[in-house]
């Protein structure tokens, strides 16, 4: 499908022309109804420039409809689209392109919304007849297009939001489903029915019919081992509240699963996976703001670990873009162990220091302007703290520099696990800038 435009008003030229494009993706086709100069052509003129109740209402319909077709066929990205009078954005399967873009003329030019509300019940899915309780066998090219496995998925996730365990399975060109409620999904919604407004118990006390038709045994598990089993029973408790991770990321942000907190404490707690595509000739590798831009990359996502923990408004590396040469010679250590980079610091030259000799509300000494390394941050993943990591990049630095670890400067203010090392490495004193 090629992308092409379809002029709505006779002059194509006026940019105040409404314009239906068509852009295709490799999931969907995207049909988007261009009303931005119309909009400020009658704004211009002092009359209401907004959609119809009717339109607006017309137009979600057949956007969820479509939606649920292009998630029904296995897409499992995001759609993003602009609200307002300005754009009509619609996701669409390619075989309906053109009856969505003939129902969006109709509504923008004749005011009709029933090719978009008929469009909307024609593509419907019944998702209602597929988790009604029963066995069933749903087969592909009759009941969906998708392969079964995508299409399981799908049944999957609305089964979920039924509160239904499915009892589904793929098969070559086919997918058996027995959809039952469990009695604790049962409970909670009969304990709160203001979160599942509509809601109908279909499923409890379901008898099957003497002619269902009968699942295939192709082994694996038993099917039957929760056949008359007793219900789990449970009681109320207390349990923590807190809403922060040691982290950084949220404990109650699970809009995806806590699929991304998981990832991301992994991260935290063993260090970032070292791409396959960087050869480490030792577990030491110094980055700098001319290095390959891979590596760059490794030490911008590294620096993101330290940031989310400690909320810092910004990383403590960002060099993505072109090699340049930096005033101050900045530069990060990544240590690397197990295949993950388990230790990090950045670090630049610097000529203007003070002694410090760590006693809390102690004053700083006079001013030094010698030029050291300064430490800008340190960063180690959780399972390696307290085993010398932070130590091993601070030598690193200081032998990279040429001086001695007393003769490093700290950036301040330090927190108190940079206290405590530096108080290990220079028991004497700091140099703090």
């Amino acid at each position: 499908m090629t992308e092409r435009t379809t002029y709505l008003d006779p002059d194509r030229r006026d940019p105040s022309s409404r314009r239906i494009g068509v852009r295709a993706f490799r999931w969907y086709a995207k049909v988007e109804l261009d009303r931005d100069g119309y909009v400020d052509a009658v704004a211009s003129r002092g009359q209401d420039s907004g959609l119809p109740a009717a339109y607006e209402e017309a137009v979600e319909r057949a956007r969820l409809a479509c939606i649920e077709r292009i998630r029904c066929d296995g897409y499992p990205g995001e759609f993003w689209f602009v609200g307002g009078p300005r754009w009509v954005t619609l996701y669409v399967q390619f075989p309906h392109v053109e009856a969505v873009v003939a129902a969006l003329r109709l509504a923008e030019i004749d005011h009709d919304y029933g090719e978009l509300h008929a469009l909307a019940d024609r593509l419907a899915l019944p998702v209602d007849d597929w988790l009604a309780p029963g066995e069933r066998e749903l087969i592909r090219g009759i009941d969906f297009d998708a392969p079964p496995h995508a299409f399981l998925r799908f049944l999957r996730g609305k089964a979920k939001k039924y509160g239904v365990r499915l009892n589904g399975r793929a098969t070559a060109g086919s997918v058996w489903v027995r959809p039952t409620l469990p009695s604790a999904q049962k409970q909670i919604r009969e304990m709160f029915p203001a979160q599942h407004p509509g809601w109908v118990d279909r499923w409890t006390g379901y008898v099957e019919a003497d002619d269902a038709p009968f699942r295939p045994w192709v082994g694996g598990r038993d099917q039957d081992l929760s056949y008359g089993a007793t219900p789990v029973q449970f009681r109320p408790a207390e349990t923590p509240t807190g809403n922060a991770c040691p982290c950084g990321m949220s404990l109650k942000d699970l809009s995806d699963g806590g699929k991304a907190h998981n990832a991301h404490h992994v991260a935290w707690a063993f260090g970032i996976r070292a791409p396959k595509n960087l050869e480490w000739w030792s577990d030491l590798a110094v980055v700098t703001t001319q290095s390959p831009i891979a590596w760059r990359k490794l030490a911008y996502k590294v620096a993101r670990m330290p940031q989310r923990e400690n909320h810092y408004d910004f990383p403590s590396w960002s060099h993505l873009g072109e090699p340049e040469v930096t005033p101050h010679n900045v530069r990060a250590y990544l240590l690397q162990a197990n295949g993950c980079v388990i230790g990090y610091l950045t670090a630049h030259d610097f000529n203007e220091h003070r002694r410090w000799d760590l006693i809390d509300g102690s004053r700083y000494g006079e001013e030094d302007d010698a030029l050291r390394p300064r430490i800008d941050l340190v960063w180690v993943a959780d399972a390696y703290r307290r085993q010398g990591v932070g130590a091993t990049l601070v030598h690193a630095l200081a032998d990279d520099f040429g001086c001695q670890v007393a003769d490093v400067s700290w950036s301040s203010p330090i927190s108190d696990a940079g206290r405590s090392l530096a108080r290990r490495l220079s028991p004497e004193g700091i140099w703090v800038s």
